[in-house]
């Protein structure tokens, strides 16, 4: 070997050796750098016609092992999901109260009924009657607090979407920026590893927002796909679009987040991910958070229904001088179809004294009022029964509301008889109309209407409702739009809505009950959602759409809570609440009521115990189940759901943990270990030096030869 090939040898092993301490001396200081990746400074031979001529650093690469990297980034995006999906989800936990405690909401259930049997004892106590009706309105006052601040718990979780998204669009661009910066130090033969080493780090905080996968490129830098595949980064930068819905009511459509990618391709970023900050606040907003409010708002509906059908069945005295019912949705023809047994309709003066009264016989299908002959039928009903009532009170049935008005100082009772009791859809008279509610509300709230499929629906031809179909990951399926058809009869909207070409019979249909209730049964496992963007029609008398008389979609079911209050008579005259019973029996001239009766207050307070027709709300079924017991489940389900929640915050926080510090210690700088390295390095530089120091002494020897 020439003395010119031992010089080159040995200052190749200097070069080398000065770079892998540059190397290690870098790793040193940067031992508690969050986020900082060991450097590793690979050596190779250098070869020349066969024959070794020295060593050099063939690249400076990443101590990154990606297994444990991939690990640790689905375990960081699912503990971010867990995270997010318990701090909200406690959020809306808190605002019920301690469910064990006097002071929290479900607590208040139970006082309202107490109120009435404490009424009872003493029924023509003032303050015990003002006792009760503010615990009825401090209940309904509370629910739609609520409910309130469930959809501003989604509205800012909505918010945080469009955070999340405008990150995620920056974080692309800085990755692609350092991709493009790896990529020219990797030709070049630089040293990449500080823009990795950031990179990672941008990595790691897109995969809290949405669960990725990464690989590396063979020119430098990765390529990130969404776990469906698609292209975030790597080939140019993908773009997210999402624009927030601003104020948020539970009828509120949420709009789309919509991905395109590099290549200019659009697809909607929900069919694409699993995990992460975004899906927690998808699932949140989208379904958890609905889910509560539908079942608060059917909690409340029938605490109302309950209280109403046993204040249906009481009366006051003095009676009221006007019963004026609730909106029934419907034509009188349609309202008043459909009845069976006996009611009793009573005109009473100041003292209580009956001075009219008449008695309908629903039996058979027909409608006898007072034995008249011939039987009244829909269209004759009304003026039957005011020649019967003969101007001491007056019937009447404006945009879906029933009224009966007593003239001359006259009062207006109802009670059903003991033994064959009036009923449609398991309301009796007074009940179904609503004319002697004692809680009021600004919206239908009741879907088993009692229509059946010969029953006219009311709403004009052409107009239309769109309904939207999301899948199981939220992302929307298709929109659709459906006309009202020609035909009058509810069969005829029927098979409008469930048609396959111009309907939503392609993803499920839609079916009408004995009850009159409307429900939909989505096609496939899992089934699509429903929900409805827009729904342009009125019925005739009412004023209701086809959303808001049949119940359609969970939204307007969810906002039933926001609605009802003590009725406004009432709270303003407390001795308007019925604390007593009508005698039904009781003829003309005879006295039917009693200012000292108390049996309707121990009705009403036995109304949480009566069981009731709870309807499927949430990711719960309906049944027949007392307002109390419901109310026990409903806290039990909601601080469960936190329970739980906060459990898979924990579990996935913990494995974030393991994972994170698995990948540490393998990427991570240990000291002990750069010792031996820098050891081991000072020895080969000093061999080198050596070398070349021998080779200067044979040089010089050489020399003073000649």
């Amino acid at each position: 070997m020439s003395l010119n090939a031992i010089f080159n040898t040995a200052t190749s092993g200097l070069t080398a050796a000065q770079t892998q301490l540059r190397v290690v001396s870098d790793n040193v200081s940067n031992v508690n750098t969050p986020g900082y990746v060991r450097k590793i400074a690979e050596q190779q031979t250098l070869v020349s016609q066969g024959v070794g001529s020295g060593v050099e650093v063939s690249r400076i690469r990443l101590a990154t092992d990606r297994f444990l990297q991939a690990a640790s980034l689905n375990a960081g995006a699912e503990a971010s999901r867990q995270t997010v999906r318990y701090e909200l989800y406690d959020r809306i936990q808190s605002l019920f109260g301690d469910p064990g405690g006097n002071s929290g909401f479900f607590a208040q259930v139970d006082q309202v009924f107490s109120s009435f049997a404490a009424a009872a004892e003493d029924p023509t106590s003032s303050p015990r009657r003002q006792e009760a009706l503010f615990r009825v309105q401090a209940l309904f006052d509370e629910s739609s607090r609520v409910s309130t601040q469930i959809q501003a718990v989604r509205e800012d979780a909505d918010g945080r979407l469009q955070s999340a998204v405008e990150r995620a669009n920056v974080l692309l661009q800085q990755i692609e920026g350092l991709n493009a910066e790896i990529a020219r130090s990797t030709v070049a033969g630089g040293d990449a590893s500080g823009a990795e080493t950031a990179q990672a780090a941008l990595v790691g905080q897109l995969s809290e927002l949405m669960d990725v996968k990464v690989s590396v490129r063979p020119v430098g830098g990765v390529s990130i796909r969404t776990g469906a595949g698609v292209l975030l980064a790597g080939q140019g930068h993908a773009t997210l679009e999402y624009n927030r819905a601003g104020t948020v009511t539970s009828e509120t459509a949420f709009n789309e987040i919509w991905v395109t990618e590099p290549g200019g391709q659009k697809r909607a970023l929900l069919e694409s991910i699993t995990s992460g900050e975004i899906k927690g606040l998808i699932e949140l907003r989208d379904k958890e958070a609905p889910a509560t409010a539908e079942r608060l708002a059917e909690l409340m509906t029938r605490v109302a229904d309950e209280l109403n059908r046993a204040h249906n069945a009481n009366a006051a005295s003095p009676a009221p001088a006007t019963l004026t019912g609730r909106n029934t949705g419907q034509t009188f023809e349609s309202a008043i179809a459909g009845f069976n047994g006996r009611t009793t309709i009573a005109v009473a003066n100041a003292a209580g004294v009956v001075q009219a009264r008449a008695v309908i016989d629903f039996a058979g299908g027909a409608m006898t009022i007072n034995n008249a002959v011939p039987a009244a039928d829909a269209t004759t009903f009304l003026a039957q029964l005011n020649a019967q009532l003969g101007g001491t009170a007056t019937a009447s049935f404006s945009n879906g509301v029933l009224t009966l008005s007593g003239a001359a100082g006259n009062g207006v009772a109802i009670a059903d008889d003991a033994n064959s009791p009036s009923n449609k859809s398991g309301r009796g008279f007074s009940h179904y109309f609503g004319l002697n509610d004692l809680v009021s509300t600004d919206r239908v709230a009741l879907y088993d209407t009692g229509l059946k499929l010969e029953s006219p629906h009311g709403f004009t031809a052409g107009q239309t409702l769109t309904f939207r179909f999301s899948g199981e990951t939220g992302a929307r399926l298709r929109d659709l739009t459906v006309a009202v058809p020609a035909g009058s009869r509810v069969e005829d909207l029927l098979i409008a809505l469930n048609d396959p070409a111009t309907g939503i019979g392609r993803f499920g249909r839609f079916d009408l009950d004995g009850s009159g209730n409307l429900a939909f049964t989505g096609y496939g496992n899992p089934a699509p959602a429903l929900s409805v963007l827009e729904d342009r029609t009125t019925q005739v008398p009412s004023g209701v759409s086809v959303t808001e008389l049949f119940g359609i979609g969970s939204g307007v079911r969810a906002s039933r809570a926001d609605g009802f209050s003590l009725r406004t008579d009432i709270r303003q005259n407390p001795s308007k609440l019925a604390l007593g019973q009508l005698n039904a029996a009781a003829l003309v001239g005879a006295s039917a009521l009693s200012a000292g009766d108390g049996r309707g207050a121990l009705r009403l307070a036995d109304a949480g115990q009566a069981s009731a027709a709870f309807q499927a709300a949430g990711d719960l079924v309906g049944g027949s189940i007392s307002v109390s017991r419901y109310a026990s489940e409903l806290a039990g389900d909601i601080g469960g759901k936190a329970s739980l929640a906060e459990n898979r915050q924990s579990s996935a926080q913990a494995l974030f943990t393991e994972a994170t510090a698995r990948q540490k210690a393998q990427e991570g700088v240990n000291l002990d270990e750069e010792l031996v390295l820098m050891t081991t390095y000072q020895q080969a530089f000093n061999a080198s030096a050596r070398l070349i120091q021998a080779a200067k002494d044979m040089y010089d020897t050489l020399l003073g030869m000649m």
